[in-house]
């Protein structure tokens, strides 16, 4: 069993398939199987003696007398298995008197033949006439479709301009919108580097009380110990006065050497012990004098470092006090910006939906200017459809005045910008550390982020003034407002 190949042969000789298979006799019960060459050619199923397969494959055409034909149109074909043939097939007709049981060689032949078969089938008389009144009734379902589709691109054209027109406008929102969210942003990055700034003052007071508390403890015990210094002298003071008591006794004279004294010899022992607790209690005053002056000189320098601690306090909270402030004002702006940001999108609908009107009344006043027959009724809508397009068309004579006065607004914002920058700067001038926070440094080495906390806090304060210009100096009600935002965004940063 061979597939014909269609390029090679003839186009008059075209066949589906072609092989040789095995055939039981038709119409009659019987065990006797002879092999006949079998050819299917479109909705029929011709077979020849056996040697006929030599002859097609020289001849490249097929014997126009076979010696039999069947017709494969409506028939049902099944692959089963006889005893002996395991790879039969059989084709079933309700016209046929009985089945015809034919078998190949092998399971790949009986599945092309099953295949080809079952395919051939399908062309019959009926199908044909069904196929060609599905073509008259898809062609006249295509002329319909045409001419609904014409229709419907026009009215696509239509709709297109008017949604061009709606996608322009929801351009310019979504422009704005992004642009608010940027905002927004700036704004959430302004108040996290306002609250971790907040959070170092908090960490920077903490540690100031911390040791001020430490200079405090230190200092009172300096104070306890210049007074037990005190005390010691004193009575030291008094155990040489009586000393000196002692000398004068078992000296009369006193203006006597210590050599001399010495040499008496009824003074030599009262003289020399006298002379001896004399010098250790000089020895000991010289002592805790120096020790009395050092303890007063550290006192001096911690009363000095607790002064300069407590400036450092005092700054760091009113820097505190400062952000607080700050972050308030912050969040009360963010609730004014979402506040506008809301009522610019739903002035933006309520355009929207006065455009949509506008439209409609005029379609209606075309209208009823178009009919030939006028009622009072139609006038009456007419005259109402004048007065909507009337307070439409003076709304945007407004927005075309605030447009043109939209240049000295712009100039005004910038000089603002300008003078308020100046202000700023002037105002980190005066917010520098004290003199003295410089000079010690005993105090934690905080002159540093101090100065940092100063550009820190000028660049916020400049940030926020533009933030706020942004958003102050925008007409609620423009229709270019996104435009003319992104204008006043760049020429603020510019300046």
């Amino acid at each position: 069993m061979e597939q014909r190949d269609t390029d090679a042969l003839d186009i008059s000789t075209k066949v589906q398939l072609y092989g040789v298979l095995w055939k039981r006799p038709f119409g009659r019960p019987s065990s006797k199987w002879s092999r006949r060459f079998f050819i299917i050619k479109d909705s029929f199923l011709l077979y020849y003696a056996e040697n006929e397969k030599r002859n097609f494959e020289t001849n490249r055409y097929f014997n126009i007398h076979p010696k039999g034909v069947l017709p494969l149109g409506g028939c049902v074909v099944n692959s089963n298995e006889v005893q002996g043939m395991p790879f039969t097939l059989t084709i079933a007709h309700q016209d046929f008197s009985g089945n015809i049981v034919l078998a190949a060689e092998s399971e790949l032949e009986q599945s092309q033949w099953v295949r080809q078969l079952q395919e051939s089938s399908k062309v019959t008389w009926k199908n044909s006439l069904l196929g060609e009144a599905m073509i008259e009734s898809l062609e006249a379902q295509g002329l319909q479709l045409a001419k609904e589709k014409q229709q419907y691109l026009d009215k696509l054209m239509i709709e297109t301009e008017e949604l061009s027109l709606q996608r322009e406008q929801k351009e310019e929102l979504k422009r704005l919108n992004e642009l608010l969210e940027e905002e927004n942003q700036k704004f959430e990055e302004v108040v996290t580097e306002l609250r971790m700034e907040q959070e170092q003052i908090k960490m920077d007071l903490d540690g100031t009380t911390q040791s001020l508390k430490a200079v405090e403890l230190e200092k009172e015990e300096l104070h306890g110990l210049t007074t037990m210094l005190q005390k010691s002298l004193e009575e030291l003071a008094q155990e040489k006065q009586q000393t000196l008591e002692l000398l004068c006794t078992s000296d009369p004279e006193g203006l006597e050497p210590p050599e001399t004294a010495l040499g008496s010899p009824q003074g030599i022992p009262d003289a020399s012990v006298l002379q001896g607790n004399l010098q250790l209690i000089e020895d000991r005053m010289r002592s805790l004098q120096g020790e009395k002056e050092q303890a007063e000189e550290k006192l001096k320098t911690n009363e000095q470092q607790a002064h300069v601690l407590q400036e450092e306090r005092e700054f760091y909270y009113s820097q505190a006090q400062t952000l607080q402030l700050s972050l308030a004002e912050l969040t009360v702006d963010k609730e004014n910006t979402e506040a506008e940001l809301k009522a610019e999108i739903e002035s933006k609908l309520e355009l929207e939906q006065r455009l949509k009107v506008a439209e409609e009344a005029l379609q209606s006043l075309e209208e009823g200017l178009n009919s030939l027959s006028r009622s009072r009724e139609k006038e009456e809508r007419m005259k109402g459809d004048v007065r909507q397009l009337r307070q439409f068309f003076e709304e945007c004579i407004c927005a075309a005045e605030i447009e043109a006065r939209l240049p000295a607004i712009m100039k005004n914002a910038v000089y603002i910008h300008k003078a308020t920058v100046r202000r700023i700067k002037s105002c980190r001038i005066r917010k520098k550390s004290p003199r003295n926070l410089r000079g010690i440094s005993e105090c934690h080495g905080r002159n540093s982020f101090i100065s940092k906390y100063n550009n820190t806090h000028t660049h916020t304060n400049v940030r926020y003034f533009i933030l706020y210009l942004k958003v102050s100096t925008v007409p609620v009600k423009s229709p270019d407002m996104p435009s003319r935002l992104q204008r006043r965004v760049i020429e603020c940063h510019i300046t």
